[in-house]
């Protein structure tokens, strides 16, 4: 190897670690960008992947529009009559109100997308009904957790489900249709898993009493759920899937799909229409601060990583074993996850420089972009430092290592199985 290469390994090295003590994601990656294309020789490499991330013609529309239809979703409450119409037939299972928990929040998960507010959202339901129930706090926090593990995957305004899609040059909706069994079914192991240890080895359906007397929550009036707002937000995905299967000629993409759900919430709500408006654009410009400026600086980190060699060098090893592809896809992801409580960068960064290439060591694309998203996923849902676990921590009075341990053999399992049959 030269000395580029060692240089880029040394970067990849400190940036994990910076990422590990919660320094700006963004700022990590562009800075250890810049610095393996200039050690290259080749800075405007930096600049001309910056400037392809900002202006990506197919993620920008799709993902900014996906965040400010899930910003009008919030300011209209919509999230909140969801939860409330999914929570109503939990107050009698007993020890399975921890797995069914758990589901109902993937399931809102699918609309909402954002991991953290789909756990505020849904905890601030979910888990004082859990604990009333008889379940200890920390089992509660962590059935509500574990359900944000993959859900936007099936939502088509997801940022990764566009990007591997297009990258693997799949329609959006067959990519999301073919990747669904595998996300649903992984889900279904990983609570069972979850719920298992729960109910067995620690027991969190038979509390004492002191764990109950220290849950503290202020008393909310109950919601009087309408039933049309509790579904606008599933309207896009309606929208997206009718008209793939039966009119799949419409032109109908994720963009027209959010804007047609942002009316029928209007028409729904009856809210003052420039506060729909500003709620719409305010999420749009969210979405691009958060979500595409951590795809610019990904791509930046992933330039690096081209300029110093160092993928052309680790693309050469994988085509002598396409099982250091598997695992490096499943494990990575998943380790600097748990290490950092977020994925996004990891997946980001593999997606963009490896994922490409995976034909050439005998594998599919959009499989193993899936590898990694879901292996980035499984490992922020088990990590204590994930901004999801210290929500639904804090609304049950609850350390976060105790819930993140209630997650992780879950997703552990997961993860195993996984890398074994998605790619």
């Amino acid at each position: 190897m030269n000395w580029q290469i060692w240089f880029a390994v040394a970067a990849i090295v400190l940036t994990v670690l910076a990422l590990v003590k919660r320094l700006e994601t963004r700022m990590v990656l562009l800075i250890a960008g810049f610095a393996m294309c200039a050690a290259a020789g080749e800075p405007l490499k930096a600049f001309q992947a910056f400037i392809k991330g900002m202006t990506h013609t197919t993620l920008v529309p799709s993902i900014c529009a996906a965040m400010g239809f899930a910003a009008v979703v919030s300011a209209t409450k919509c999230d909140e009559h969801l939860v409330a119409a999914v929570a109503s037939p939990l107050k009698a299972l007993g020890g399975m109100l921890i797995p069914v928990t758990t589901l109902l929040t993937f399931g809102i998960n699918i609309a909402i997308m954002s991991a953290a507010g789909t756990a505020a959202t849904a905890g601030a339901t979910f888990i004082p009904l859990l604990i009333r129930a008889g379940i200890r706090p920390a089992a509660a926090a962590a059935a509500v957790g574990g359900g944000t593990m993959s859900g936007l995957l099936l939502n088509p305004g997801c940022a990764h489900d566009i990007y591997v899609a297009k990258m693997a040059n799949m329609d959006l909706m067959s990519f999301i249709g073919w990747a669904a069994p595998y996300v649903c079914g992984l889900v279904v192991v990983a609570t069972t898993v979850n719920a298992v240890l729960a109910l067995f080895k620690y027991r969190d359906h038979k509390p004492s009493e002191e764990e109950l007397r220290s849950f503290k929550s202020e008393a909310r009036a109950e919601l009087k759920v309408n039933y049309l707002k509790a579904l606008a937000p599933l309207v896009p995905l309606a929208i997206l899937i009718s008209a793939s299967i039966w009119f799949p000629k419409a032109g109908i993409d994720v963009v027209a799909a959010m804007l047609i759900g942002m009316v029928v919430i209007a028409l729904i709500t009856m809210m003052n229409p420039g506060d729909i408006s500003k709620a719409f654009f305010k999420g749009m410009g969210s979405g691009y601060a958060q979500v595409i400026g951590l795809i610019v600086a990904a791509g930046v980190f992933s330039a690096g990583l081209q300029a110093t060699g160092t993928v052309a060098a680790f693309i050469d090893a994988l085509k002598s074993s396409n099982e250091l592809a598997r695992w490096g896809a499943a494990v990575g992801p998943f380790l600097m996850a748990v290490g950092t409580g977020s994925g996004e960068a990891a997946i980001w960064a593999f997606n963009q420089a490896v994922t490409p290439h995976a034909a050439s060591f005998g594998m599919e694309p959009h499989s193993l972009g899936l590898l990694a998203i879901l292996a980035g996923q499984f490992g922020r849902t088990a990590s204590p430092l994930a901004g999801a676990i210290i929500i639904v921590a804090g609304m049950a009075g609850a350390d976060p290592v105790s819930v993140a341990k209630r997650l992780f053999p879950g997703m552990a399992v997961a993860l195993i199985i996984s890398a074994l049959i998605v790619v």
